[in-house]
């Protein structure tokens, strides 16, 4: 019997289309003790239905309703419903093979210092989609998800390469020692805003805890149709900038060292998106650098 107790948490909007596998996934654990806290923030489609139906013959199962929209929202919610020393999050359009959940409590229970763990993410594509686009590069690729750092465990000491939040989990401990994940990065509506995870992990690495990349633990993200059109990279790009002002804003950089870089960052981004105009992937990967540093500036200027 493990020492440690897990729990798994699905923070799920409007995702009918995909939540039933990720279910399902999930209930195929090779795992006999664990639960599912599914949090329905504020879904308008069939969600609630769909979750209910499993309720009865899956007593793992837990349903809650969260009014308030916002990923960091639903994400606090979910730690406050579960009752695991561990909490592990998978999005509501990932594949979670049977021997995640056990790949991930084990980590936790050979190493007391380890705070944060995740593994890699394969993107599954769309029907009528055989490879990813042309004009898209693999360091690109991890705004869908995409996350491999190779096949040998490592230790993140760089937030920058924080597991994706689809494949994450972390000690409860650790959770309400820091007061949870900071809502004002939240993705509410149409915005993109990210980061939440990315600031914890940060949290996580200053304080000198471990956060480590898990290679077997890994899951399979369904890659949204919508997602694999340029407009979309585009307005994901912009909400990079935005993030990163709130993540600027928190470590008290004067606005005349942010402005003068943002600025030095478009100049870069618009000098190789011409440098490598025949390469499309390149090229656009630096139109979206730039495109993204508008976003910061925006906001820089007017909050």
């Amino acid at each position: 019997m493990s020492s440690l107790s897990i729990s798994v948490v699905i923070c799920t909007y409007n995702r009918e289309a995909y939540l039933k596998d990720a279910l399902n996934s999930l209930l195929n654990q090779d795992l006999e003790d664990y639960e599912i806290v599914v949090v329905d923030n504020a879904s308008t489609d069939n969600t609630a239905t769909i979750v209910k139906e499993l309720l009865g013959d899956n007593p793992q199962l837990k349903y809650v309703y969260e009014p308030t929209l916002g990923l960091s929202v639903a994400r606090n919610t979910g730690v406050k419903s579960t009752t695991g020393d561990i909490v592990a999050y998978l999005d509501d359009d990932a594949i979670a093979p049977p021997q995640w959940l056990k790949t991930l409590l084990r980590v936790f229970e050979n190493d007391d210092q380890v705070a944060i763990a995740g593994g890699k993410v394969d993107l599954i594509l769309p029907e009528g989609f055989s490879e990813l686009p042309s004009w898209l590069s693999d360091d690109m690729a991890i705004a869908l998800g995409f996350y491999d750092l190779g096949d040998e465990v490592k230790q993140i000491d760089d937030a920058g390469l924080t597991p994706r939040g689809l494949n994450y989990s972390f000690r409860r401990s650790f959770w309400q020692e820091v007061g949870g994940f900071d809502v004002k990065f939240d993705r509410v509506g149409k915005n993109l805003l990210s980061n939440g995870d990315l600031v914890f992990t940060e949290t996580a690495i200053r304080r000198g805890k471990k956060v480590l990349y898990i290679p077997a633990a890994k899951v399979g993200h369904n890659v949204q149709p919508e997602r694999l059109t340029k407009a979309w990279f585009l307005r994901r790009s912009w909400w990079q900038g935005v993030s990163e002002f709130y993540r600027a804003k928190d470590k008290n950089i004067k606005k005349s060292q942010q402005f003068f870089k943002a600025w030095e960052r478009i100049a870069r981004g618009i000098y190789k998106s011409f440098k490598y105009y025949q390469n499309p992937a390149v090229r656009f990967e630096n139109v979206l650098y730039a495109y993204g540093q508008f976003g910061y500036l925006k906001h820089l200027i007017t909050k």
